[in-house]
């Protein structure tokens, strides 16, 4: 490096200040991606004691089950691209430094740049500072400077294409309408896993009803056996009936046997959406069943159907999601159509000069102002036009896809209203069904200790009490199951633990 040129450095020292100052005038602050995650505290369910009540098992699946947080997860990740995509307008500081060290000619200089791209006409905005020291050739006489530099600012603007949208705009656009898609996506996800983990509930409480029927029922055959060992030993009665009451106890325990495998196998589903505070599945045990006197009763179809569908069904995430997807399509649609315009872009520059005049002589000593003009376009723009069509078709299968879900949501609603209204009667029905089927065991119990009934009927008669109880309890299963599915395609965020 050459003495003179050896000014380079110190004059830079408040160069890179100056051009970054004239870029942050028009530049704001970014902002930060936040960390989206549930805000409260899951319950312990592993230290639970007593009856598992439904809200206790919705606030764990809403808090701790991992489909949740991966949604979550999704949508810190979807806000991270918006901040990603928010970098296409970030302030950009550019150095250069050039130096001759052999040679006849001197020259060198250093340069500082910053720029800053604004979203207004597809804009850039842009200052510089620039001072150089000894000689340069004829052919670089643009190099030249006066003694304490050269000051420049200038900005670019798009006037046909760029102009209103471009991949930069288009870009944080469509990261935000992805960041807002990401979030309905959590609440889908949320109404799904809670509806799940509700239906998961009821099926393992209606299993646990279904042990104590086929127990009781055992237990009358087994205090029968006694008795009637003892009668058969005093002669009272006939051996066969001992051994009729034993057929009888066999199909019973293996009743009882089916019905606890089946409480097993619902116990472990509930167990998926119920977890500890660690995360890890808690399954429930039988004292953890609840008392279903103190439960409250399914409110009756009509009064849930009060409120008026059309209006939440459109709040739905899957509808809300597809107006923001129609959104985005639109606006790719807007940015192909875009690529069709020809490139006309104008540029304006303002540079000055200070200090003493340099080696360049007098003529870079005054404030210059310039302008231009740049237009270019592809002739066939063929390329432009496929990535048109593609995009308008795409639009249009979105536009067709909403229609079929809104109408597969209604209709679903509308099932689920009819389901459950039906298993309400049903249900009612079963009630009366039992009783019914408690008097004739009770009648046909007195019959047969005075001796007019037959040891068959009482036994047909307890059974059929006994499914009379099954049916009423798979009636009311059916009930609570339909009123999970309402909830959850109505959003009752209460019912579903989501509030």
């Amino acid at each position: 490096m050459t003495p003179a040129s050896g000014g380079i450095g110190r004059s830079l020292a408040g160069a890179a200040a100056l051009a970054l100052g004239l870029a942050l005038a028009v530049v704001g602050t970014p902002a930060l991606a936040q960390d989206v995650v549930p805000n409260a505290e899951p319950l312990d369910v592993a230290l639970k004691t007593g009856p598992l009540l439904p809200e206790e098992v919705l606030r764990s699946s809403a808090l701790t089950f991992p489909q949740v947080l991966e949604a979550f997860e999704r949508e810190a990740a979807a806000r991270a691209d918006q901040v990603a995509a928010d970098g296409a307008f970030d302030l950009m500081l550019k150095g250069e430094y050039y130096d001759r060290l052999t040679g006849f000619y001197s020259g060198g200089f250093g340069k500082v740049e910053a720029r800053q791209p604004l979203r207004l006409y597809g804009a850039e905005v842009f200052g510089s500072y620039r001072v150089s020291s000894g000689d340069f050739p004829i052919y670089e006489n643009y190099d030249y400077t006066n003694a304490l530099g050269e000051a420049k600012v200038g900005a670019l603007f798009s006037l046909l294409r760029n102009r209103d949208i471009d991949s930069r705009r288009f870009g944080i656009e469509d990261t935000r309408l992805a960041a807002s898609q990401a979030r309905l996506d959590v609440m889908l996800v949320q109404l799904n896993v809670q509806h799940e983990a509700l239906r998961a509930y009821w099926r393992w409480v209606a299993a646990g009803e279904e042990i104590r029927v086929f127990e009781e029922l055992l237990e009358i055959a087994e205090a029968r056996q006694i008795g009637l060992g003892r009668e058969v030993r005093e002669g009272a009665r006939a051996r066969i009936a001992l051994t009729e009451n034993e057929q009888n106890l066999l199909r019973r325990r293996t009743l009882l046997e089916q019905a606890r495998r089946d409480f097993a196998t619902a116990a472990n589903s509930l167990g998926f959406y119920l977890r500890g505070s660690d995360g890890q599945m808690v399954v429930p045990t039988r004292e953890m069943l609840p008392d279903l006197s103190r439960m409250k009763p399914v409110p009756p179809a009509e009064m849930l159907a009060a409120a008026p569908l059309s209006e939440t069904i459109q709040t739905r995430p899957e509808l809300q999601t597809f107006r923001l997807a129609l959104e985005r399509a639109n606006n790719r649609v807007a940015l192909r159509r875009n690529d069709l315009q020809p490139t006309l872009d104008a540029k304006v520059e303002l540079s000055r000069d200070f200090g003493q005049i340099g080696p360049g002589g007098p003529g870079f000593d005054s404030t210059d102002t310039v302008v231009g003009l740049t237009f270019k376009v592809p002739l066939q723009r063929r390329e432009a036009r496929g990535r048109l069509q593609r995009a308008e078709a795409e639009l249009r299968e979105t536009e067709l896809r909403q229609r079929r879900i809104a109408d597969q949501i209604t209709t679903e609603v509308a099932n689920i209203l009819a389901n459950l209204g039906a298993a309400l009667k049903l249900a009612d029905l079963a009630d009366a069904e039992v009783k019914q089927a408690n008097q004739m065991v009770q009648a046909e119990r007195t019959r047969f200790r005075l001796g007019a009934g037959e040891f068959f009927l009482v036994n047909a008669r307890e059974e059929t009490a006994a499914n009379a109880q099954i049916g009423a309890i798979r009636a009311q299963l059916a009930g609570r199951l339909a009123e999970a599915s309402y909830n959850a395609a109505t959003m009752n965020l209460d019912a579903l633990g989501l509030e």
